[in-house]
């Protein structure tokens, strides 16, 4: 995940997240289904995606015209495993040491056969990838989410998740050490991040056509992030009651517990069709249902 300009004063809350996990306990907190700060969220995705729109998708589809795809490739690698301390230290964090040795072993095996990274010899080895973050071990041991946040800039989180962001971003991420200790003069060191800003939205750029279709894209992005979130936090398996609580709280008919984009999308499209029948029925537009 992008991360936030570097907080050194970060470590001072250090303590407080320690004895809020300890407090917690060990019960994974339930999903909030509302969207109380909705207005401000609203306006934070429009700023997200006018930035998008003017500078960050023409950069992404340039990089994706201009670089070769194998080359997209080893760079997409490479970022994989130079960011794989920050799973392994919330994998121990989250009391897993099994994930956290499986994720070591990826580092070593790539940055080592796979040539610093740029090759992935340890999937072809079937070593699982097990990537989490600072927000998943909150949520492990039971911190609640909160609010839904729309972060201008970084996109999609709650008062829970936003911390993965200077934790990970300051503490484990390696790129991070890189720049903090750098000997350049021109901000070179720089480089590798927006390096991997730029890889990770041409990943994206595959997942436009869902906006360009939504009824409502704010409410597309919010609820796919939810679920996309709420099977990271249960390895892929979320009870069905808790996927439950949060689609009726979307309004959601879908009982399918695996987040679908298409399957969403097609609800979006049923809902649009209805809204035009109703309009050609009564001759003026519908409000919601």
């Amino acid at each position: 995940m992008p991360s936030l300009p570097r907080l050194a004063a970060l470590s001072r809350h250090l303590p407080a997240f320690a004895m809020l996990m300890l407090l917690a306990g060990c019960a994974i907190a339930p999903p909030r289904t509302d969207d109380p700060l909705e207005k401000f969220n609203r306006k934070s995705y429009a700023f997200n995606m006018a930035l998008d729109k003017h500078v960050l998708r023409p950069v992404a589809v340039g990089y994706t015209k201009v670089t070769p795809k194998p080359v997209q490739t080893s760079i997409s690698n490479f970022f994989t495993t130079i960011k794989l301390p920050i799973s392994i230290a919330n994998n121990l964090l989250q009391a897993r040491p099994s994930d956290a040795m499986a994720d070591t072993g990826r580092l070593l095996i790539n940055m080592t056969v796979g040539v610093a990274g740029f090759f992935d010899p340890a999937s072809k080895m079937q070593i699982p990838l097990k990537e989490t973050d600072f927000g998943i071990t909150l949520a492990r041991w039971g911190v609640p989410e909160g609010d839904y946040l729309m972060v201008p800039l970084l996109g999609p989180s709650t008062f829970r998740d936003v911390w993965q962001y200077p934790v990970d971003g300051y503490l484990f991420d390696p790129l991070s050490y890189f720049e903090r200790n750098h000997k350049f003069h021109w901000g070179q060191y720089y480089i590798p991040e927006v390096v991997y800003f730029i890889q990770m939205r041409a990943q994206l750029l595959d997942a436009d056509q869902f906006l360009q279709t939504a009824y409502d894209p704010y409410a597309f992005v919010r609820d796919a992030w939810r679920q996309s979130r709420l099977n990271k936090i249960y390895d892929g398996n979320p009870p069905a009651d808790v996927m439950l609580k949060l689609q009726q709280g979307q309004g959601s008919n879908n009982s399918n517990q695996n987040f679908d984009p298409s399957e969403l999308l097609k609800e979006q499209q049923q809902w649009e069709q209805k809204q035009k029948q109703q309009q050609n029925k009564s001759g003026q537009p519908s409000g919601n249902q």
